[in-house]
C-alpha cells in the first residue's frame, strides 16, 4: 500500500469556507475560496488524483438536469480552478451522472416513472464535454446506463478531447452503503422513498458485473471500478483477475462513516482499521482506492515510510 494508490473525493459548494457534513464526520463540503488549497495539499502529500463532486444549490435543479451540462456550473468552474493552480501535477475526476442536478435524485432523466436511457445519454455526453472542456482529466460515468461509454467516448472525441480517460463505475451496485453520500451532495431529499434498483447492479449478482465491466471496456472505457468496496471484494478480485485492466474501487461513505463512527466511539483503532481496509482493496487487486479517507492515510503512509 503506498500514498499513490489513493484517490481522494471531494465535495464542494458554491460558497465560501467549509461546511460539515454530519454523516460524515471529518468530511466537509469545501467552497471555492479553499478547494484550491486542499487540492494543493494532496498533491504535496503524493495523491495523484482527486474526485469532484458537487452539492448543486436547490434552485439550480430541474427535471432535465440542465445544470449539468452548463460550462459554468459549480463542477466547471471548480475544475477551472485546480487545473489553473496545480497542472499536470495531479489528476482531476468527474462524475458524469445527473443525481447531483435533478430535482428527482436519479442519474438519469425520468418520463412517466421510469429513467430513460437514451435520453439520459444524450446528455450525459454533453456533461462530459463541457467536464473536458473545462480540464478535466478522466470522466468517470457512474450512472450505469446501458451505452454511455461508447457515447462518451464518441463525445469526446469528437471535440477534440483524444487523451481524456474514462473511469467507468462498471459494477456499481444498488447499495444500502450510500446513504452520506447523498447527504453530501443534497439527493437525498429529491430521491425520497425511490431506489436505484432498475439500474445499478443487485447485490446478489457476481455474474452480472463481469458481464457489464466487458461491455464498458468493449465501449472504451480505460480504467474500471467496483463500488462499493468491503462488500465486494469478490467482486474486485474476480473484474481484476478476468480482465487484467486497471481496475479501482470506491471505499463508498458508508464504509467511511462506520470506521469513523467505531473510531470516535473507542471501539476500534482509527488508524490500524483505515489502513487494513485499504490494504485489504490492494491485495484483492485494486490499482486505485477512491477513499475519505485519503489525506489520514498519506500522513500516515508517510511516517511509515
Amino acid at each position: 500500500l503506498d500514498v499513490s494508490d489513493l484517490i481522494w473525493p471531494l465535495f464542494v459548494h458554491p460558497g465560501a469556507g467549509s461546511q460539515a457534513i454530519p454523516s460524515l464526520p471529518g468530511v466537509d463540503r469545501l467552497g471555492t475560496d479553499v478547494v484550491v488549497d486542499a487540492a494543493k495539499r494532496a498533491r504535496d502529500l503524493g495523491i495523484p488524483a482527486i474526485a469532484v463532486f458537487p452539492a448543486t444549490p436547490p434552485e439550480l435543479k430541474s427535471a432535465d438536469a440542465a445544470e449539468a451540462v452548463n460550462p459554468e456550473n459549480l463542477v466547471c468552474q471548480t475544475v477551472r480552478r485546480i487545473k489553473a493552480a496545480v497542472g499536470d501535477s495531479m489528476g482531476v475526476i468527474c462524475d458524469v451522472a445527473l443525481d447531483p442536478y435533478s430535482i428527482h435524485g436519479h442519474d438519469g432523466i425520468v418520463r412517466e416513472g421510469d429513467v430513460v436511457n437514451d435520453e439520459t445519454i444524450e446528455i450525459l455526453t454533453r456533461q462530459a464535454i463541457v467536464q473536458a472542456d473545462a480540464g478535466c482529466d478522466v470522466i468517470a460515468p457512474s450512472d450505469m446506463m446501458d451505452g454511455r461509454v461508447a457515447a462518451i467516448r464518441d463525445g469526446l472525441e469528437s471535440a477534440g478531447h483524444t487523451n481524456v480517460q474514462i473511469m467507468s463505475y462498471a459494477a456499481k451496485y444498488a447499495s444500502a452503503f450510500y446513504g452520506p453520500f447523498r447527504d453530501a451532495v443534497g439527493s437525498k431529499g429529491n430521491l425520497g422513498g425511490a431506489s436505484k434498483k432498475t439500474y445499478q447492479q443487485s447485490p446478489g449478482q457476481a455474474d452480472e458485473a463481469l458481464h457489464e465491466v466487458a461491455l464498458d471496456l468493449a465501449e472504451g472505457a480505460d480504467s474500471v471500478m467496483v463500488k462499493p468496496g468491503m462488500p465486494y471484494l469478490d467482486i474486485l478480485t474476480n473484474v481484476k483477475q478476468t480482465f487484467g485492466v486497471p481496475t479501482f474501487v470506491y471505499q463508498v461513505s458508508g464504509e467511511y462513516a462506520m470506521l469513523s463512527a467505531a473510531g470516535q466511539l473507542g471501539w476500534l483503532d482509527r488508524r490500524e482499521v483505515v489502513l487494513e481496509s485499504l490494504l485489504g482493496f490492494k491485495r484483492a487487486g485494486a490499482d486505485g482506492v477512491l477513499t475519505y479517507f485519503a489525506i489520514e492515510a498519506a500522513e500516515w503512509l508517510s511516517k511509515l515510510g
